[in-house]
């Protein structure tokens, strides 16, 4: 028994030491990125009633949540996403406030799924969300503040893929599709399973040629020019408009200065149901996954009482330290402890002496000879 209470569960692990040392670095670095835009620190609870990631707030499917019971009965779950917790703090605290408000958050997440693939089920997040805002201005600072914040990090080598899925949904409403069908596609297509994506489409016997248009946007990707092909693809205004509000946030995002990590991928959608608008992910060498995800959520806030427009991102702080230590940048090694030792005849001498270093901000032991 004694051997088995030394192992973490699967999915979880004990982190020390230099790699402990570098994920701080790394949390750091981004919190410097986000407050320099002037995002305020926010922290919301560890657990949440379980409603707050229910179906119907469109966030981690129920079967993905580590839930239990307090005294009262309440069904509790441990937060999978800090978007709806945020979502509900903004509506209980700022309820009346009608000008823009920014929130910064550093905590952890946990998602009990077997489907690990390499990844935990207890990981480290830091991001922002902008609520109140609706503007092409708050889409290109949302997308910008990312880019800062890997960059601030020391990351060099990195894409932000951005999505619109008022693209897709306009796709979907033209071809009739019914909130099942559009579901189980979006899903399908998410997933990149074209194969299942054209079957579905076949066995809905979805006529041409939105058939065609559903399964080329999962290939409309590239740089601003792709822009152009999926805007000749589609003739709805819903799609049109998608097309036309990305390419406003490109112009944004020049001024930034920031449009060479920039690219466009109509294909992407997320498992995330809140998102309406834009949507965005981060993607680098050394991890097998997007290490920031994000987008617009202008319905979610009415979920709590509040309608106002908002948008985010979250970073996986673990995939960004792995990412950093795969790209070999350069991470701090901490300062040398200096160690003292004393016997019992010199110790008020050296523990004097440990208190002027520890003053002076220098890491300092007191260990017996």
């Amino acid at each position: 028994m004694s051997r088995k209470l030394l192992h973490t569960p699967e999915g979880v692990r004990d982190i020390y030491g230099r790699e402990y040392a570098g994920k701080l670095f790394v949390e750091q670095k981004i919190h410097d990125a986000i407050t320099s835009y002037g995002y305020e620190d926010i922290q919301t609870p560890t657990f949440e009633y379980f409603d707050v990631f229910s179906r119907e707030i469109g966030t981690t499917p129920s079967r993905e949540l580590y839930k239990f019971f307090d005294k009262e009965g309440n069904t509790l779950a441990l937060r999978p996403d800090f978007t709806p917790s945020i979502a509900r703090c903004a509506a209980k605290y700022f309820m009346e406030t009608r000008q823009p408000i920014r929130f910064c958050y550093l905590g952890n997440t946990f998602t009990n799924t077997s489907n690990l693939q390499g990844k935990l089920k207890e990981v480290t997040q830091i991001g922002a969300e902008l609520v109140g805002d609706d503007s092409v201005e708050a889409d290109g600072e949302m997308i910008s503040l990312v880019i800062e914040a890997l960059k601030n990090t020391g990351l060099k080598q990195f894409q932000v893929s951005v999505g619109q899925v008022e693209y897709f949904k306009g796709i979907c409403q033209e071809a009739g599709l019914d909130a099942e069908t559009e579901e189980q596609l979006r899903e399908y297509i998410s997933g990149k399973n074209y194969f299942a994506a054209e079957e579905l489409l076949a066995r809905k016997e979805v006529a041409e040629p939105y058939r065609g248009t559903l399964l080329k946007a999962a290939d409309l990707f590239g740089s601003i020019d792709s822009l152009k092909e999926a805007r000749e693809s589609v003739h709805n205004s819903r799609s049109l408009a998608a097309i036309q509000r990305l390419e406003a946030i490109y112009q944004v995002l020049k001024l930034y200065g920031v449009e060479k990590y920039v690219s466009f991928d109509l294909g992407m959608l997320s498992k995330y149901h809140y998102y309406t608008g834009i949507i965005f992910k981060a993607y680098t060498y050394g991890v097998g996954a997007p290490i920031v995800k994000g987008g617009r959520y202008d319905t979610l806030l009415r979920q709590f009482g509040k309608d106002a427009p908002a948008i985010g991102f979250a970073m996986v702080v673990d995939d960004v330290l792995e990412a950093v230590q795969y790209q070999k940048v350069p991470l701090p090694q901490g300062m040398a402890r200096k160690v003292l030792t004393y016997t019992e005849a010199d110790y008020a001498l050296k523990l004097q002496e440990a208190r002027e270093c520890r003053s002076q901000g220098i890491p300092t032991l007191l260990v017996r000879a």
